[in-house]
């Protein structure tokens, strides 16, 4: 199969989004299916196989860490000269657009990774709202499929009237990420030079929408936690300012065997953002058998079960994160916790998201056919008619 990937970020950006399509577009090309992927310019040309078309980018000053590209006619003419089976367009929200206009030609698939519209209320323009639910709904429902990656999320968009949903599965690496991978180097590095101590890990991009600054409450209530921030984005510097002095420890980016590393070494994963479509940072941290404390978004339900793999507590109430820790401090029931966590997330891959992937592809596929057969038969049925008359 020829199958072209428009998306609005990818590699060697680091996030969610970018790890989902490297692992799925690695299994394609071993499978002996051709991959094309178009993207903001980064300087990579190809990735496991697979030949990258960069289309001029800029730097959003929300943020400047994700290069972002508008739409062009270079698309449609990518899509012309590579003449795919199918067109899976990725988040379209800007490249995007281009992607589903030109793309539509082709059978169409578009997946939904991020919740826009819900960080408009950290970023003060609440009114935007009902207008970017209107536009991305405008761009997925030229799809003849649309993807998504939680049963939650899928709920939200077909009430809001996104048509002919399905559930992308979730995976993980088990084999990068584990308890093998602990390093007292790296606990001595996150921990700030005081590995006895309770360290909390926080790993993704560092937003105001992700609500890091809660964390903040733990470490005032017990001075046994220390707290490890891995990542990197646009409110960094107000988080360093803002955990100035409780020790926290800022690392950047990590990748890797090192960022696996960092999981294994650390006691607990603390996950405060509440609009996450899925978080595929909880898989890593469960798979590298660390216990969860997380806002108890309905995503986040999905994959952590209270008081077994993790704790959860309600983002909206006041001291609710500094409750739901209390039994941080007992360490055997952490070791037990982490243990099913690990169990649980080690029977994910990457295969099975990827081999679903390629059907829904074909479904896709299915559904232009059956499509355009519907169509014609309607036009001989009308000149028919017509004939009639």
């Amino acid at each position: 199969m020829k199958i072209a990937m428009v998306t609005e970020t990818f590699f060697p950006s680091t996030n969610g989004v970018v790890t989902r399509l490297t692992h799925c577009i690695r299994w394609l090309t071993r499978q002996g299916h051709e991959v094309i992927v178009i993207a903001p310019d980064q300087g990579v040309g190809a990735f496991a196989g697979a030949q990258i078309y960069g289309i001029p980018s800029f730097r959003f000053f929300l943020y400047p860490n994700l290069p972002l590209s508008l739409p062009g006619r270079k698309v449609g003419k990518l899509l012309r000269a590579f003449s795919p089976d199918v067109v899976h367009v990725v988040n379209p929200a800007m490249l995007g657009a281009a992607g589903v206009w030109f793309g539509r030609r082709y059978p169409l698939v578009a997946s939904y990774h991020t919740h826009v519209p819900q960080y408009a209320d950290f970023y003060k323009l609440p009114w935007l709202k009902p207008a970017l639910w209107g536009y991305l709904r405008l761009l997925h429902n030229r799809a003849d499929l649309n993807l998504c990656t939680s049963e939650a999320v899928r709920g939200d968009l077909e009430a809001r009237r996104f048509r002919n949903v399905r559930l992308w599965k979730r995976g993980v690496d088990p084999e990068l990420f584990g308890p093998h991978r602990s390093s007292e180097t790296m606990r001595l590095r996150l921990s700030g030079g005081e590995p006895e101590k309770r360290l909390l890990l926080y790993v993704g991009r560092l937003a105001a929408e992700k609500e890091i600054e809660r964390l903040r409450d733990l470490l005032t209530a017990s001075s046994g936690f220390r707290l490890a921030v891995v990542g990197d984005g646009p409110h960094r510097p107000e988080l360093e300012a803002y955990f100035a002095g409780t020790g926290t420890v800022f690392t950047g980016f990590l990748h890797g065997t090192e960022l696996a590393e960092a999981y294994a070494s650390s006691d607990v994963f603390a996950f405060p953002s509440a609009t996450e479509t899925l978080g595929l940072v909880l898989l890593e941290a469960m798979a590298s058998g660390l216990p969860v404390i997380a806002a108890a978004s309905a995503p986040t339900r999905e994959q952590v079960a209270e008081g077994t793999t993790g704790f959860l507590y309600e983002p909206g109430a006041a001291d609710g994160l500094v409750r739901a820790a209390q039994p941080l401090q007992d360490g055997e029931r952490l070791r037990r916790m982490g243990a099913e966590a690990r169990a649980e997330a080690s029977q994910l891959g990457w295969d099975e998201p990827s081999r679903q992937l390629l059907e829904l592809y074909r479904q896709a596929i299915l559904e232009r056919e059956l499509r355009r057969a519907g169509t014609l038969k309607r036009k001989r049925i009308n000149k028919a008619a017509n004939k009639n008359q």
